[in-house]
């Protein structure tokens, strides 16, 4: 159930940034309504996460899975740029959170 609920925690946590980026620097309501209101659930849950997942895992996945699914929203929702040190960069972080769960495996 933990890591269902840290799914849940990312997904709000991606579409609060997204919608961030719509908010135009906060100047529009609604993106700006939707940015506060996902990241209010994306803590709620991860705070529920950690009832059973540990701290250092739950939260290596939280920040890496969304930045790594932002940087992709970027490019593909923003037409952001690609270069190799973007890749190298996301698949270090891919890296580290799979050594992190492999470390932290009962």
């Amino acid at each position: 159930m933990g890591y269902l609920l840290l799914a849940a925690a990312i997904a709000a946590e991606v579409a609060a940034t997204t919608a961030m980026k719509y908010s135009e620097g906060f100047s529009r309501p609604g993106p700006t309504l939707l940015t506060a209101l996902g990241y209010v659930v994306s803590f709620l849950l991860l705070a529920q996460t950690l009832k059973s997942v540990q701290i250092g895992t739950a939260y290596a996945i939280w920040a890496g899975v969304g930045t790594a699914v932002v940087a992709v929203i970027g490019l593909l929702l923003f037409g952001e740029g690609l270069n190799p040190a973007k890749v190298a960069g996301l698949v270090l972080i891919v890296g580290g959170v799979v050594v992190l769960n492999l470390g932290g495996a009962h």
